[in-house]
């Protein structure tokens, strides 16, 4: 287990394209594993590979795991169980539906950062997992926001892109400070 550093607004990696992943190999294995390691740790339901600085194509996300109170004696507060982790490579949104919901998002490379966000309330996503097999999948509720937020990374685009220039701007103020 390998729990990888964040990439974190204002960083300008967060606004390239990934590339396509054209070999999936144990190195991306190894890679998305740890992405899974780190983006559990930190307690996210997403993580695309450029937010720990790797321009690949490549997601992980689980919006089924539960947090438990733990009192182990490695000093952890808390344990995650029911763990469903979906890898994700080369994502396309292929279907999306025209209701459009508003939900708070949040992003691991915008610490404390938070604001309502408008996607569709269902879409329909073409990729290949772990394996390297085709999967065509309908999404709703949390994980279609979830898949749109992380395709979104994936294109250099980022959840601020998505909300008013005044709230934009106070995040991406706020990111600065607490970099420095």
């Amino acid at each position: 287990m390998a729990i990888l550093d964040l990439v974190l607004s204002p960083n300008p990696l967060l606004n390239q394209a990934s590339k396509k992943v054209d070999i999936i190999d144990d190195e991306l294995k190894k890679l998305m594993n740890d992405m899974l390691d780190t983006m559990y740790h930190v307690l996210g339901v997403g993580l695309a590979a450029v937010q720990i600085g790797v321009l690949k194509r490549a997601v992980v996300m689980d919006v089924d795991f539960k947090i438990e109170e733990s009192s182990d004696l490695n000093d952890t507060k808390y344990k995650i169980t029911n763990k469903k982790p979906k890898f994700i490579i080369n994502p396309e949104i292929i279907e999306s539906s025209s209701q459009i919901i508003s939900n708070d998002e949040g992003c691991l490379s915008f610490p404390k950062a938070s604001s309502k966000v408008l996607r569709p309330e269902n879409v329909k996503i073409k990729y290949l997992d772990i394996n390297g097999n085709e999967i065509i999948e309908n999404m709703s509720g949390l994980a279609a926001q979830c898949i749109q937020h992380e395709v979104d990374h994936i294109n250099g685009i980022t959840f601020v892109d998505h909300i008013s220039k005044l709230k934009r701007d106070m995040i991406l103020k706020k990111m600065k400070k607490n970099n420095k």
